[in-house]
């Protein structure tokens, strides 16, 4: 349903009532106002955007190679078996 002028009539009659003819002026400036800052923000967030896309590195083409692993672990040495109050050649200083 399309507006008809006699619908914008009717909401301009109504707000002339409820807002009165001193207030008029000033509720349009504000809603101007609100417009303005409505139309900037949107202005500077698509700049951002853009100039963030345009800004990011193109990907590469080939995948980079992965990393090699880290080599086992050696296996555990079985001097950790021997009793406590011995001591192994490996362990003991040379005097």
């Amino acid at each position: 349903m399309p507006f008809h002028w006699f619908y914008i009539a009717g909401l301009l009659i109504i707000v002339l009532i409820i807002f009165g003819p001193g207030r008029l002026p000033e509720l349009g400036g504000a809603v101007g106002k609100a417009m303005r800052e409505f139309r900037k923000a949107t202005t500077e967030l698509t700049n951002d955007v853009t100039s963030a896309v345009q800004a990011t590195p193109a990907t590469p083409a080939t995948p980079a190679t992965p990393a090699t692993p880290p080599p086992p672990a050696p296996p555990a040495s079985q001097e950790s078996s021997a009793s406590p109050g011995s001591q192994s050649e490996a362990t003991s200083p040379k005097i």
